[in-house]
C-alpha cells in the first residue's frame, strides 16, 4: 500500500497494524489477523481469501454502504461488520438540495446555454418551497436531506421497509406504499441500500406513477434501479428529469444514453466525497479500534442479514 490511510497509525496504539496493497498481501495477512479495516479492498478479494480468515472477528469498512463487501459466507459468520455511517450523510444531503436546486432554477439548463453562447432571458424558475419530496430509504441519509428540505420549506414523505412512526418525521410508509407515495412527489429521492428487496424496486411501474414533472434523485445504489426503465421514462417524458450519482455500470460508458439527456444530471459516484472524508473515516475506525481493544461495544455495527444483496438462506 503506497499511501495507508492518513491517521490510521493512531490505531497502533493496542493494534499491531500491517498494509495489503494487493489480494497477494490480503491472503498472506488473513491467516492471524483479527481485525480488517477494508480502505480500498480489491474487488472480490477478501471472498476468494476467505478460507485463511480463521481468526477474523471484526471488519471495519470505509464506506457507508457493504453490499460490495458482503458475500455469504460472510454473513453466515459470526464475524462483526462496522460502517462509517454518519461521515457522508451532510455531504450528500447538500449535494441532493444542490441537485434539486439545479432543476428549479434551471441551473443545469444555464450551463448548456453559457457553452452555446444561447441567451433564453424568457426562461421562468420554479421554487422549492412548498412541493413534496418523497425519501425512500428513511436512514441517516435520508433523514439528513429531509431535515434541509424541510427548513426550505418543502414537505416530506417517507418511505421504508415497514410502516412505523418517527419522532422527527411523523410516519414512515410501509414499501408496500411506495407507488401511492410517488403519485405526488414533486421530487423522489432514493437513498436504499442494494439489498435482494430493493434490487430493481425502481421499475417502470414506479416510473409510471410519478408525476410527469416530477425529478428523481439517486445517491443510494445503482442497482435499485432498472435502468433502461429509467431511460425510457425520461426520454419519453414519463419523468420531468433525473440526477444520478449511482449508475449500474461504474463508470458510465460513454455511449450510454444518460450522458447526453438533456434532463438528466451525471454526477460520477462522489456526492458524498467531501474534502478530508478520508481522515474522517479512519477516525471512526480508530474510535472502534480504541472501544475493540478496551472490549467496549462497537460503533456503527450493521445488520449483515437485512443488507446482503443476496439472500443466503431461504
Amino acid at each position: 500500500m503506497d499511501d495507508p490511510p492518513p491517521g490510521i497509525d493512531v490505531a497502533s496504539i493496542g493494534l499491531e497494524l500491517r498494509f495489503a496493497g494487493d489480494a497477494d498481501d490480503l491472503v498472506a495477512a488473513l491467516p492471524d489477523a483479527e481485525v480488517v479495516f477494508s480502505w480500498r479492498p480489491p474487488q472480490g478479494a477478501l471472498e476468494e481469501a476467505w478460507g485463511r480468515a480463521s481468526r477474523l472477528r471484526w471488519i471495519q469498512t470505509a464506506s457507508a454502504g457493504v453490499d460490495s463487501l458482503l458475500f455469504p459466507a460472510l454473513v453466515d459468520s459470526d464475524v462483526v461488520v462496522t460502517n462509517a455511517r454518519g461521515v457522508f450523510d451532510g455531504a450528500i444531503a447538500e449535494w441532493v438540495v444542490g441537485a434539486m436546486l439545479a432543476f428549479v432554477a434551471g441551473l443545469h439548463r444555464s450551463v448548456v446555454d453559457q457553452a452555446e453562447h444561447v441567451w433564453h432571458g424568457d426562461r421562468r424558475t420554479e421554487r422549492l418551497s412548498g412541493t413534496r419530496l418523497t425519501i425512500v430509504g428513511p436512514g441517516p441519509i435520508g433523514r439528513a436531506v429531509a431535515t434541509r428540505a424541510l427548513q426550505l420549506g418543502m414537505s416530506v414523505t417517507m418511505v421504508g421497509r415497514t410502516p412505523r412512526h418517527d419522532e422527527s418525521f411523523g410516519e414512515v410508509l410501509g414499501v408496500d406504499r411506495l407507488h401511492a407515495a410517488l403519485r405526488d412527489a414533486d421530487h423522489v429521492l432514493n437513498a436504499l441500500p442494494l439489498t435482494a428487496e430493493t434490487r430493481g424496486l425502481f421499475d417502470s411501474a414506479a416510473f409510471d406513477a410519478m408525476p410527469a414533472s416530477a425529478r428523481f434523485y439517486n445517491v443510494g445504489r445503482g442497482d435499485t434501479v432498472d435502468e433502461p426503465a429509467l431511460v425510457e421514462a425520461l426520454r419519453t417524458g414519463g419523468i420531468g428529469g433525473a440526477a444520478l450519482d449511482v449508475f449500474h455500470e461504474e463508470p458510465l460508458p460513454p455511449d450510454h444514453p444518460l450522458w447526453s439527456m438533456p434532463n438528466v444530471i451525471v454526477s460520477p459516484h462522489i456526492c458524498g466525497d467531501f474534502q478530508g472524508w478520508e481522515r474522517e473515516v479512519v477516525q471512526v475506525f480508530v474510535e472502534n479500534a480504541r472501544l475493540w481493544v478496551a472490549g467496549e461495544p462497537l460503533q456503527n455495527v450493521v445488520d449483515k442479514a437485512a443488507l446482503s444483496p443476496v439472500r443466503v438462506r431461504p
